[in-house]
C-alpha cells in the first residue's frame, strides 16, 4: 500500500498517505492479533492468495479487475490528492474519513466473527465443514462482508483526500454484484440449505435495493 500510495502520489511529503498506513497498521495488528486467538483457520484462509485451485473459473477472471480497482483506485486517489491536486478536502473531512475506515473495519470484523467460512475466494470449504450462516449481519443480507468492503473504499478516499475517488465505490459495487452472481451459483448448488436461507433473506448486498 505504501508503494502505490506515495509513487503514485510522487512525494512522501503527504499527509493523508501517512495517516491511512497509520490507522492501516494500526487496525491490522489490533485485528490480525485478535483473530489468531479467536479464529485462527479463518485467518489462514484470509492470508491464502486470491487465485486458488478450488475456485471457478469466472471467480478467477472477476477478482483480476477488483483487485486492479481497489489497488489501482488507491493509487489515483493518492495522484489526485498530492500529485494533481483535483481535490481539496479539509482535514476534518479526512479525520471523519478514519471514522468510517474504522466502521468498515469493525462491521467486516463482525462479518468474520459471524461466519468462520469467509474466506477471500469463491469456494465449498468441505475440509472445514462449511455450513450456511444465517445469524450476525447475515440476517440482513446475504454478502455482508461486499457490503463493508464499500464503505472501507470510500473512507480510504476520504482519508487520502481525493474526492474524484468516491467515483471508485459504484464501480467496485458493481463488480461485486457480478461476483455475487458466481457465488451464488456455487452456493446454491454446493452448499446445502443455501436455498432456504436465501429466500428468508431477501437481500444480496444492500439492504432495501439489492
Amino acid at each position: 500500500m505504501g508503494a502505490i500510495i506515495f509513487a503514485a502520489a510522487g512525494t512522501i511529503d503527504y499527509s493523508g498517505g501517512w495517516l491511512y498506513l497509520g490507522v492501516m497498521v494500526a487496525l491490522s495488528i489490533v485485528f490480525g492479533t485478535i483473530m489468531m486467538r479467536v479464529d485462527p483457520g479463518l485467518l489462514r484462509e484470509r492470508l491464502k492468495p486470491p487465485v486458488q485451485k478450488d475456485q471457478p473459473f469466472a471467480d478467477k477472471l472477476i477478482i483480476i479487475p477488483i483487485l486492479l480497482l481497489i489497488f489501482g483506485g488507491m493509487g489515483f486517489m493518492a495522484a489526485d490528492a498530492a500529485r494533481w491536486r483535483w481535490s481539496s478536502m479539509p482535514l476534518s473531512a479526512q479525520w471523519a474519513g478514519c471514522g468510517l475506515l474504522l466502521a468498515a473495519v469493525l462491521f467486516i470484523y463482525w462479518v468474520m466473527r459471524a461466519n468462520s467460512f469467509a474466506a477471500p475466494v469463491v469456494k465449498i470449504q468441505k475440509d472445514r465443514g462449511q455450513a450456511v450462516i444465517t445469524t450476525g449481519p447475515y440476517a440482513i443480507v446475504r454478502h455482508p462482508m461486499y457490503f463493508g468492503a464499500l464503505f472501507y473504499l470510500a473512507g480510504t478516499s476520504f482519508v487520502l483526500g481525493s474526492w474524484w475517488g468516491l467515483v471508485t465505490v459504484p464501480i467496485l459495487a458493481l463488480l461485486f454484484g457480478i461476483r455475487i452472481g458466481i457465488e451464488e451459483k456455487t452456493l446454491r448448488t454446493g452448499l446445502e440449505g443455501y436455498d432456504d436461507y436465501a429466500r428468508h433473506v431477501r437481500w444480496r448486498l444492500i439492504p432495501l435495493i439489492w
